[in-house]
């Protein structure tokens, strides 16, 4: 096992080096500008196409309101409550500055993900649609780019099973253990039920759970976050000052924090912060291209609000709360360090956060089924869909009771390595995002094909 960490690591080590944060920093600035801050400027634009898109506007299998919630069921999980004390923990106050600027960019990585996919998806062979990273190379990029795409469906394939399966699965059963003394076993057959009772459905299902789930448990975890915020108000300011202030200068050594460097700030503010609101993997848009959307830029203003969702309400809420409780320089990390940042302000913030954590955890197996089916689906056809869901639902017990550093070093390398195809293949198509954009606002919204034009 020593071994597999130590390969694992020198990988990681590789994918997120600067390469990498040049790499999705910079697309994701690149698409900014070029849609001219678009996804800033008209985030308005997108929350009143999200409540008209509580019904279905065309062609495809969920409503645009469920594709967002589905996207954000998966990426609402262990990112937003571990994920966020980890790069504190890790990188200081000033990972969470970088946090903030990953999401900036990321709305416009988002928006264009949403709208290549829906541009350039397809109907399979029972009929439904079907896009993300591998359509929009394949149809969008022609033939010699055909091993992107499938590269791309590999990686994503067996990524699931980190980012969205054994992660998740770990982090509800280490949080319930730890709070309730429920075994990891118990915990892992109880999720593998649930799972099953949603995932064997479909997309349908999976939308229909994720339209009502998502909504509660995201207003109720603000809710509790901002209570916190409110009873420690006094110290918000204080916590944005070393925010700013860290982002850019070493963090020295307080209480059981180690002190970090600004480049941990960096490496760890932008790697957990790709790892909770996904905006440049490639993963959401297998969501957004099973929406019955009037087009690709409607979808696509959708999109793009969950990466500010996830990362500029949900994030910085619990980044903030561990921050101006002082909890960050306790020494305690993950879901422990955001517990005692909840605890110390309101009863039960303990039990809280186990619940919350359980429940987005849980959302996330299900959003990430269906991207991982999909990338199978590319690869070996309709036929593999079922032996993988029951493959999916078998790993979460495994996922329940392994070794959490492990999982967590191989879901954010596999992270890694599925953004790289997807932003070689978003820089490429930037010139479609660009006009499809520019028509789309030049026409008051009124130019795009219904659904978007299935590829042939």
């Amino acid at each position: 096992m020593e071994a597999l960490n130590s390969i694992v690591g020198a990988i990681n080590g590789v994918v997120w080096g600067p390469v990498m944060l040049v790499l999705i920093l910079g697309v994701g600035f690149f698409l900014q500008v070029g849609l001219k801050f678009m996804p800033i400027l008209r985030i308005g634009k997108g929350f009143s196409l999200l409540f008209q898109g509580r019904e279905g506007q065309g062609e495809g299998q969920i409503s645009p309101f469920n594709a967002l919630m589905t996207s954000l069921s998966a990426t609402i999980g262990t990112g937003n409550i571990a994920g966020v004390a980890t790069a504190v923990f890790l990188g200081g106050p000033g990972a969470l500055f970088w946090m903030w600027m990953t999401a900036l960019v990321g709305m416009a990585t988002k928006y264009a993900e949403a709208v290549c996919a829906v541009k350039y998806r397809e109907k399979d062979e029972l009929g439904n649609y079907v896009g993300g990273p591998m359509y929009y190379i394949k149809n969008g990029l022609g033939a010699k780019w055909a091993w992107l795409g499938v590269a791309f469906a590999l990686f994503g394939a067996i990524a699931a099973f980190g980012i969205g399966n054994g992660v998740q699965a770990n982090g509800v059963a280490q949080v319930l253990e730890s709070n309730f003394g429920v075994n990891t076993s118990v915990t892992g057959v109880v999720l593998m039920v649930l799972t099953a009772a949603v995932i064997l459905g479909g997309i349908t299902r999976i939308g229909a759970v994720a339209g009502k789930l998502v909504p509660a448990m995201a207003i109720a975890y603000i809710v509790a976050g901002l209570l916190v915020l409110i009873i420690n108000i006094g110290n918000i300011g204080h916590a944005l000052s070393l925010v700013f202030t860290y982002a850019f200068t070493p963090s020295a050594a307080e209480g059981g924090f180690a002190g970090a460097a600004v480049w941990a700030a960096i490496r760890f503010g932008v790697a957990r912060g790709v790892f909770s609101n996904e905006a440049g993997l490639g993963s959401a848009p297998i969501a957004h291209a099973a929406a019955e959307t009037k087009g690709p830029v409607n979808q696509g203003l959708i999109a793009m609000l969950g990466t500010f969702i996830d990362t500029i309400i949900v994030c910085s809420i619990t980044g903030l709360a561990i921050i101006s409780t002082g909890a960050w320089t306790s020494g305690e990390s993950g879901a422990a360090l955001t517990s005692l940042a909840f605890a110390s302000s309101l009863p039960g913030g303990g039990a809280l956060i186990a619940i919350a954590l359980s429940i987005f955890a849980f959302t996330t197996i299900l959003g990430w089924s269906f991207y991982g089916e999909k990338c199978v689906e590319f690869l070996l056809g309709v036929k593999s869909l079922m032996p993988y869901r029951i493959l999916w639902i078998v790993a979460i017990y495994f996922g329940a009771t392994a070794d959490l550093g492990f999982i967590w070093l191989l879901a954010d390398t596999l992270n890694a390595m599925m953004a790289i195809p997807n932003l070689i293949a978003l820089a490429l198509l930037s010139p479609i995002v660009f006009k499809l954009t520019k028509e789309f606002f030049a026409s008051n919204g009124q130019s795009e094909e219904p659904g978007g034009k299935p590829a042939e």
